[in-house]
Formats: structure tokens, C-alpha cells, sequence
């Protein structure tokens, strides 16, 4: 069943998702919760989400003990609030869109949108959470013009115009805008979602509109904040964990402020999930994360000082992994990496050089460079033949999927790609065998690189020989990503390397904004994806008709209706990427390591991205369980 006709019958629930009432199942106390709190009937919503592990390969769970994990920097605490994946709707592992936080919503005409709470659901603080922390973040919050100067953001918008919001009662509200707004319900469902909802009994103490001015202004003093409106964001903390006195509806929530170095996240004693058993979710009482040097996360592991670690760890980690499970008793499993490519060349569309921008604007010199490279070697040299050579574009994981995405104009023939290069009118060469270019400048390409990873300048070398007989010679040049950004806004830049397009596993539900020049911070077409970021006050009008027609296709899908609709778009958009090579993709499906200790219900098949997938949230971490 498709995501808009689930929708509209208001049919969310999968067979691992079964929503129940409370008088149907045999609830069992969570060991080891501070005795003081309610008991589990009193603590879990009326009708919560019952999970049927079952249903879903997995094994019943036991509650109790903590995962260790390690992080590479303080900030990275914030990911608790990714790898839990408590969201309003989220993705399940088929990539469908289902309700969690919500018990339903109900959708018509692709405009309007009523979204239903479940009723006695609570904050982790055990007040109650419903239609009033949603209105407190659309009226009191967002709509706010002294907290959120910037005004409503895009998913909230349509055609420039604000939904009409309304309460309908104690646990429903309802958005309705003019036109469809398909951006709204996968925003939702972000890694890092907007949080539709705040905790209104705790931000309100700290609102002008609500709060008593003399405590506001002494706790303003406090963080030194200069009136109520930085005072109340400061307070307003859902996603960066750094506000141990938030209330959360995540499955683990900090509420300890004693350490910068080791954080421990506890469980949340109302969250909303169980399972058949009528255990609560999550099975785990803690999350203990460690900051470490991310250089030595993988010895770490290697060394079992982590129950489940992916991040910090890559490719070149996995043999040295692997060498090490035997003796500390782990596992490393090797999940799919969801970037469209893991290394991928991205010319500047919008560079300032007059000379370079239509070189780079011309087909036939992409697809010439992007012939030169022998990308069966790059895989066997960098990967081990583990990847999957081709062009950055969508994974076979992806309904969108065709073979000839990843395959056009991706072959090695450096015969064709000389060819292509003659064609356009570059056969003068120095003494050195290098082209010229038309004004008689070397063929000489900058290719600039953050240095955060090492496989990329092992590519760039590679590629540096293959490029260099058909008569281009790359220089790769370390930069840091701000200054690489940098020189993309001003012009400066010619060519970069990056990964792909983060979202190699998209459906047709999803929105195509890799794919359309809309964001300024990409490096391959900077000013256009400014101009529509600033609504034309900033950056260029995109003047070249392979970009103008993406634009037109991604404003269609903002005001499409149907999932074939949408299925369309996308697909168009695909094929344009597959014609243009407008990035140069190198390998894609790149295994991704992730150890695995003394944890059971962790797929030792899964995909990891960002989004979708919120590293472990697309496979529920609040159903992993310490094993005996």
C-alpha cells in the first residue's frame, strides 16, 4: 500500500505495529525503576505502540544493563536524540512512513493534515503530552517573531502561505494549507526533525507571554542571556542534549549535567512503546557515551571497550576489526552504506571563471572525464571489489532504482572520452602532453579536498593517472571544508571531492532536494541553490537548462498530490542526473562497520545513513537488549 493511500484510509500500522489498549496486555514492571514512580499501566499511554518483535524476525527482549558506546567530541551526546528515532512518524525499515509518537494521522488532499496524540501519553518528567505542546510550538514558538525572526521554515509553507492551524480537541490538532504540502510529513521524520511539539508546562515558565517577568529576568541572568527570547532557546533544547531539565519523549534522556567526557543517557520510565510481552521499551536501561579521540575509536572498539559503535569507524577499519572479534568477543557487521557514492567528483556549475563555467556546463567534457576513470580498478584498489563502481545516483535499495542511473556514460573507455575531448575543440597540447584550454591555459584542474578522509585522496591519485592520458592533469589540493564552502559562495571554486548524495535510498515520498539546485551550501552549484534559499535576493537565476528543468521538477513535486505523481518527477530528475553526469560518482555500496558486543536484536544486515535511517534509528535501538 503506498504511503498516500495508507494515508488516506488512516492504515499506519504494520504487522510489527500493532496499537492496543492497555486492558489487553499482561504488563510487567520494569526492574530497577526508582520506586517512587507510577506503575507501568499508569506510566504508558492509553493505546501504546505495541511492537511485535516476532513479526519482525527478532527476539522477545529482557530489560536492563547499558550500552557503551564511544564518541568522538562532547557534542555528539546530541545523537541520543538520532539513534532513539522517537518521532512523531518515522520510517520503518521497508522506508514507509508510519505513525510512532502519534497514534494516527489522517490526511486528505495532500493539504490537510490532522494528527492525532495518544491519549495518556507523557512526558518522561510524567506530565501529560498532547494537543497543547503542539499549539505551543506553532502559536507560541515558531510563529514568534522575537524567538524565530526568520519567520515559519519551508516545510511549514506553501507557496509563501502559512497553514491554518487548529485544536480539536485534547489530543488532535489539525494544519491546513491552501495546496498540497508534501514536504511535511518526511520533515517529521528527520534524523533531526523539527520537533512539531515543545514541552509546554516547563518552556512556558521561561515565555514572556506565560512565565513571571522577575523569574525571567533573574534566570536570564543567570546564563546571561540579554531578554527572555535567547533565554527561552537556550531552554529550548529537543535535539543538542545540553538542557538536562527538558522533558523528552525520546527512549533515553540526559539528566545529568556532571561530566563533559562520559555521558550517561537513562531511560525514559514513560515512553510510549512495549512489546507483546508487555515489557516497556526501551530494553535498556542506559546509554553510556564516552568521548575519545575519534582517530583511536577503531582501537578502541578492536579492543571491546564498545557494545555498539559505527561511528568513527569506516572501510579501512574492517580488517583490523575483523582480526580482533575473536579475542574480545564481538561482532562486526558490514551494513549498507546509504550515500548515493561514497567518493564523488563535483564540478563547480557556478564558478566565476567564464572560461572554466562553460567548460564545466559542457556534457561532453563531463561524461570525457567521467570515461577516463577506471572504476573497477578504483574498487579493487580502495575497497577490495566490495563497492559498486558507477555514478552517484540512487542504490538498488530504492524503489526509484534503474541499472542505467548508475551505469550511463560510467564505463571506462578512454578512446571515447579522447574523442569527446577533441570534439569540444581541446586537441592543442603543451610539451607536456596536457590540453590547452580555449584561452590557452593548461587543462589544469584543482580538485579540492577537506582532508577529512583519506580515501578520498587515495581516489584523487588514482584518477590524477588515468585523467592524465586523455591529456588532463588534476591537482588535488587540501583545504578545510569551511574554506572549501567558502570558495564555492565566492566562485573561487572549480572542482571538488565529496561524498554523494545523502540520500541514496529515496522514494518518490521523499523530496528531491539533493537533486535540485535549493541549497547554497552545495558545492556544485552554490550560487543557484542561494538564489532559492534567499528567494532571489542573493546568488544567480539558474541560467543553464539542465538545472532550470531540475528546478521546475522539484517545484512540481512541492505541489504534487499522488505518489505517481511524484514517482514521475523523480524519475525525470534521475534521468537528467544520468544523462548530465553532473557529479562524477566513483563507488558506491560501500560497507559500512559496525561492532557489535554483548548486544542482541542488531541486524547484521542494515542500512546506514543519515537520513533516512538515523544511523541505528531506523532499526529501533530501543528494542536492542544486553545479552546474557
Amino acid at each position: 500500500m503506498t504511503l498516500l493511500n495508507s494515508l488516506r484510509a488512516g492504515l499506519f500500522l504494520t504487522a510489527a505495529l500493532i496499537a492496543g489498549p492497555l486492558a489487553a496486555l499482561d504488563l510487567k514492571e520494569t526492574p530497577g525503576l526508582d520506586p517512587s514512580l507510577p506503575p507501568v499501566a499508569e506510566r504508558l499511554p492509553a493505546e501504546p505502540l505495541v511492537v511485535d518483535l516476532e513479526a519482525k524476525g527478532r527476539q522477545i527482549g529482557k530489560q536492563g544493563g547499558s550500552i557503551d558506546t564511544l564518541i568522538g567530541r562532547a557534542k555528539d551526546v546530541r545523537l541520543i536524540n538520532v539513534w532513539g528515532y522517537a518521532r512523531l512518524v518515522g520510517y520503518d525499515e521497508q522506508l514507509e512512513l508510519v505513525p510512532d509518537i502519534l497514534k494516527d494521522v489522517q490526511v486528505e488532499d495532500g493539504r490537510i493534515f490532522t494528527l492525532q496524540t495518544r491519549k495518556g501519553h507523557k512526558w518522561s518528567d510524567g506530565h501529560p503530552f498532547g494537543a497543547e505542546d503542539i499549539r505551543y510550538y506553532f502559536e507560541d514558538v515558531v510563529s514568534n517573531e522575537s524567538l524565530n525572526p526568520s519567520g515559519l521554515p519551508p516545510f511549514l509553507q506553501v507557496n509563501g502561505k502559512p497553514p491554518v492551524f487548529e485544536v480539536l480537541d485534547e489530543t488532535t490538532v489539525r494544519f491546513t494549507w491552501d495546496d498540497p504540502n508534501p514536504l511535511f510529513l518526511p520533515e517529521l521524520a528527520k534524523a533531526r526533525p523539527p520537533f512539531i511539539y515543545r514541552p509546554a508546562h516547563y518552556l512556558k515558565q521561561f515565555h514572556e507571554k506565560y512565565g513571571d517577568p522577575d523569574f525571567i529576568a533573574g534566570e536570564a541572568e543567570k546564563v546571561k542571556a540579554r531578554s527572555w527570547a535567547p533565554l527561552h532557546n537556550k531552554k529550548d533544547d529537543m535535539y543538542n542534549a545540553q538542557n538536562v531539565d527538558i522533558p523528552s519523549l525520546q527512549p533515553w534522556v540526559r539528566k545529568r549535567d556532571d561530566s563533559d567526557l562520559r555521558f550517561i543517557l537513562e531511560r525514559n520510565p514513560f515512553y510510549h512503546r512495549v512489546d507483546t510481552e508487555g515489557q516497556q521499551l526501551p530494553y535498556i536501561d542506559d546509554v553510556v557515551m564516552t568521548v575519545a579521540d575519534g582517530k583511536l575509536i577503531p582501537a578502541k572498539s578492536q579492543a571491546g571497550e564498545s557494545n555498539l559503535q559505527a561511528r568513527n569507524l569506516n572501510f579501512a577499519d574492517i580488517t583490523v576489526l575483523k582480526k580482533g572479534e575473536k579475542q574480545n568477543d564481538y561482532t562486526t557487521a558490514l551494513w549498507a552504506n546509504t550515500k548515493g557514492s561514497e567518493i564523488t567528483i563535483q564540478p563547480n556549475m557556478t564558478v566565476k571563471d567564464p572560461v572554466w563555467r562553460e567548460l564545466l556546463r559542457d556534457t561532453r567534457f563531463r561524461h570525457a572525464l567521467s570515461l577516463a576513470i577506471d572504476r573497477k580498478l578504483l574498487n579493487r584498489v580502495l575497497f577490495f571489489g566490495l563497492g559498486k563502481p558507477g555514478n552517484d545516483t540512487v542504490l538498488p535499495a530504492s524503489p526509484l532504482y534503474k541499472a542505467e542511473y548508475t551505469t550511463k556514460w560510467a564505463d571506462y573507455d578512454p578512446e571515447q572520452a579522447n574523442a569527446l575531448l577533441d570534439e569540444i575543440g581541446l586537441t592543442e597540447r603543451n610539451d607536456d602532453g596536457i590540453r590547452l584550454m580555449p584561452d590557452g591555459r593548461p587543462l589544469e584542474i584543482i580538485v579540492e579536498t577537506a582532508g577529512e578522509e583519506q580515501v578520498q585522496d587515495d581516489a584523487l591519485e588514482l584518477v590524477t593517472e588515468m585523467w592524465k592520458e586523455v591529456g588532463v592533469e588534476l591537482f588535488a589540493k587540501p583545504s578545510q571544508r569551511d574554506n572549501m564552502r567558502e570558495r564555492s559562495i565566492t566562485g573561487e571554486l572549480v572542482m571538488s571531492v565529496w561524498w554523494g548524495f545523502e540520500n541514496g535510498i529515496p522514494t518518490s515520498e521523499m523530496p528531491p532536494e539533493d537533486y535540485a539546485p535549493v541549497h547554497g551550501d552545495r558545492l556544485s552549484w552554490n550560487a543557484w541553490g542561494d538564489y532559492y534559499e534567499t528567494g532571489g535576493e542573493g546568488g544567480e537565476k539558474p541560467d543553464w537548462k539542465p538545472a532550470e528543468r531540475l528546478m521546475e521538477l522539484y517545484n512540481s513535486w512541492l505541489t504534487s498530490r499522488t505518489p505517481e505523481e511524484r514517482t514521475k518527477i523523480w524519475e525525470e530528475m534521475l534521468q537528467i542526473h544520468a544523462d548530465e553526469t553532473i557529479h562524477i560518482g566513483l563507488v558506491s555500496s560501500v560497507p559500512q562497520p559496525v561492532v557489535i558486543k554483548d548486544i542482541e536484536n542488531v541486524p547484521l544486515e542494515g542500512i546506514y545513513g543519515w537520513d533516512p535511517g538515523a544511523h541505528f534509528g531506523i532499526h529501533r535501538m530501543d528494542e536492542f537488549y544486553k545479552a546474557d
